[in-house]
């Protein structure tokens, strides 16, 4: 064997870490803010607010339209009207006494037409069309006959003539409620000498 085989290298010895030395603090370059531009926000269009007022009365008429119909209809429902319908036929042929289904649903689609046209439009006026409008769709109804001679409400239909009544003073407790609330205060004391 040649020597240049038979020579063994020696082992290599494992690597210590040197311990870190400090490098000497270089000046970071300054990360620069981001730039204090002021945001222009645009104002939006004054137009805006006229289109919700109108929109917002719009669809309050529009509610008020339907929801008087389903009142009117709802005023003739019996309580026969119930068996009628399940058995597949109309609930407008049943007999019986007079549900007043038609109350409930008119004050609460009142309120709910009062507070949706007041809320969207912010004016206290806005609860006068669906009022007006409800109250003459009401009246016209009571005095307007069918192609058969009928009324389309009834001066027996008592559940028509509540209706009537208690949907119109829906209108007019919300609008007086209305009234109480942006009545200022009233001072009991006029701060002068001897006043109570």
């Amino acid at each position: 064997m040649t020597e240049q085989q038979t020579e063994t290298k020696p082992m290599a010895e494992p690597a210590t870490p040197e311990p870190a030395t400090p490098e000497p603090a270089t000046p970071e370059p300054a990360t620069p803010e981001p730039a204090t531009e002021e945001v222009v926000r645009r104002e939006p269009w004054a137009g805006w607010d006229v289109v919700v007022r109108v929109a917002g009365v719009t669809v309050a008429i529009v509610a008020t339209v339907v929801t008087a119909l389903i009142e009117i209809e709802l005023s003739a429902l019996r309580v026969g009207g119930f068996a009628e319908l399940f058995a597949g036929r109309s609930p407008w042929t049943g007999s019986g006494a007079a549900v007043p289904l038609a109350i409930l649903v008119a004050v609460g689609a009142n309120l709910l037409i009062s507070w949706f046209a007041v809320t969207t439009t912010g004016r206290r006026w806005a609860l006068g069309p669906p009022w007006a409008l409800w109250t003459l769709l009401m009246l016209a109804a009571a005095g307007t006959r069918t192609a058969e001679g009928d009324y389309l409400i009834g001066g027996k239909n008592w559940v028509a003539v509540v209706m009537i009544l208690v949907g119109s003073l829906t209108f007019a407790v919300y609008s007086y409620r209305m009234i109480l609330k942006s009545a200022p205060p009233r001072r009991t004391d006029s701060r002068l000498s001897g006043s109570i």
